[in-house]
């Protein structure tokens, strides 16, 4: 595919303060692989994709991301552990600071889109240290024709400098790493960090809030797919569950894999341009459509390669958090533009490692709201320092860390949109089978897969009834008694373990989790969300 907008002029910075640097605009993605090749900062696959080490950081770190507390934000953000409010002449200080670490520079400037939808596409310019940094941003964000450079105006602005390093002390950090979205000056604030996600999540996190406030349109935390008869699914999850694999399916065009917008005309559209997905254990046969996408362009983050540039997707030695972006084009089945109509289907995707939910059930406007304000996932052991068996997890609208709102102000949207479009909600497990983890084994993806499609072509029946569905007695969802492709046995967590009397013992541990999580949560929602809950 040929760039859309190849461009040798460069611009004025002098509105940001920067006036000494070397500025590199719009570089086109061959180049800034050549470049980061040339600076010694990045190595090249075998696949011929660049394979870079984001240092320090391989994830987020969101008890260091901020939001200015102004006259826009302080009545309106849910502040608290994931919102933390930053003082807005703090910002100005810090601000200054970091304009002066680039000033005397060369950076590398990229003007973007977010938002395929055109009444709500979002001008993006990103100003980065990194040339690789650059080549994320123009795998992530919307390419622009040449003729949408001519005249463009950000709406919001990026400025990423991953070897500066905060003061705490002085500027107001927890440590010396940063992420500050300030809503009054439209910048989004990035220092001391290399890892990628915070640039896009920074404007995902800035999408999440004007459009609920602005714009009357819910912003998810999903990926999405549409069929051969314009049906759309949506799929939600928090990472590893499963989100970009599920939507990458052979026989349906992908809308894309990371975030939306659905729009009060009922219509779902993708935030990016790319893709940005884990990596763990990717192979072709498992994940083909994601592994032909690591090409020349393509970027991986912090593989373990040989000398001859072969990746070891297996090896987790710098992180378990292993990554590649590549811009949506690399997939071959895409939805052009990224904008789906008519939703029809919502998943809720969750790796279970208690092993105690069923593989997929159907779920009431209720239960729908009750756990998508949940958010529920599971850390198994080795992912995080100290834990050694299953915990439970739970990010509220699967997506906590970048929603200001709060949650239950996104679930009353999604409710009601769920009502009007008339679409099926499915829980889907695709975590352990047969026990916890240690004990059961991972669903199979093959399995999944056929349980997805057999809801999307309704295989499975549109009403809940004691002929084609069981009611979970821990949970209360609606588990299939069969379905195409799958073992009727694989259907039933229970019959999977072979002994009752330890599952009902995990169900009833993993049920008290769900009702203290969302004790917080009480006050807010109404009797039918609270009554979509656990049964005991």
């Amino acid at each position: 595919m040929v760039d859309k907008a190849l461009v040798t002029k460069t611009i004025s910075l002098k509105e940001y303060g920067i006036n000494n640097a070397k500025v590199n605009y719009q570089l086109d993605p061959g180049k800034l692989h050549e470049i980061t090749l040339e600076k010694r900062m990045g190595k090249e696959a075998s696949s011929g994709a660049l394979a870079i080490n984001t240092g320090e950081f391989t994830g987020r770190s969101p008890k260091d991301r901020f939001i200015v507390k102004d006259e826009i934000t302080k009545d309106r953000v849910w502040w608290g552990n994931i919102n933390i409010p930053f003082e807005a002449d703090k910002f100005d200080a810090l601000y200054n600071k970091v304009i002066s670490y680039l000033d005397d520079k060369e950076i590398y400037v990229r003007d973007c889109f977010a938002c395929a939808d055109e009444n709500y596409k979002t001008g993006i310019r990103v100003i980065n240290e990194y040339p690789w940094s650059n080549l994320f941003a123009y795998n992530m964000f919307i390419r622009p024709e040449a003729d949408e450079l001519k005249d463009f105006a950000p709406d919001w602005t990026v400025i990423n400098a991953p070897g500066f390093m905060a003061d705490p002390e002085i500027d107001g950090t927890r440590q010396h790493n940063f992420a500050i979205l300030n809503f009054k000056k439209k910048i989004a604030l990035v220092g001391g960090t290399g890892y990628t996600g915070e640039i896009k999540k920074g404007i995902f996190s800035a999408l999440n809030f004007e459009l609920p406030v602005f714009k009357d349109a819910l912003p998810m935390h999903c990926s999405a797919n549409v069929g051969e008869e314009g049906d759309t699914s949506i799929f939600f999850g928090l990472s590893g569950t499963g989100k970009t694999t599920l939507s990458a399916d052979p026989n349906r065009k992908l809308i894309g894999d990371d975030e939306h917008g659905w729009t009060s005309e009922n219509t779902v559209f993708n935030f990016e341009g790319g893709c940005y997905a884990k990596v763990i254990n990717l192979s072709a046969e498992s994940e083909p459509e994601i592994f032909g996408a690591i090409k020349k362009g393509a970027i991986l983050e912090n593989v373990i390669m040989d000398e001859a540039g072969n990746v070891d997707f297996s090896d987790t030695s710098i992180t378990q958090n292993t990554r590649v972006s590549y811009p949506i084009y690399h997939i071959d089945n895409i939805q052009q533009p990224s904008i789906g109509k008519n939703p029809k289907n919502i998943f809720f995707l969750t790796a279970d490692a208690f092993g105690v939910l069923p593989p997929i059930s159907k779920l009431t406007p209720g239960q729908a709201a009750y756990h998508f304000i949940s958010g529920y996932t599971a850390k198994v052991a080795g992912t995080e320092a100290g834990v050694d068996e299953p915990l439970p997890s739970f990010s509220a609208c699967f997506g906590a860390p970048f929603m200001p709102l709060h949650p239950t102000r996104y679930a009353e949207m999604l409710s009601a949109k769920m009502r009007e479009a008339g679409v099926n909600v499915w829980l889907i497990n695709t975590g352990w089978t047969g026990g916890p983890y240690g004990v059961g084994s991972r669903m199979k993806l093959k399995y999944t897969r056929a349980m997805i499609t057999a809801a999307m072509k309704g295989a499975l029946g549109n009403e809940i009834t004691k002929e084609e569905y069981h009611i979970h007695s821990v949970f209360g969802v609606a588990q299939p008694r069969t379905c195409p492709g799958v073992p009727t046995e694989v259907l039933s967590p229970r019959q999977t373990w072979n002994n009752d009397e330890a599952y009902y013992k995990k169900a009833h541990e993993l049920a008290n989790a769900f009702k203290e999580n969302f004790k917080k949560f009480e006050e807010f929602a109404n009797d039918e969300i609270k009554a979509g809950g656990p049964l005991v």
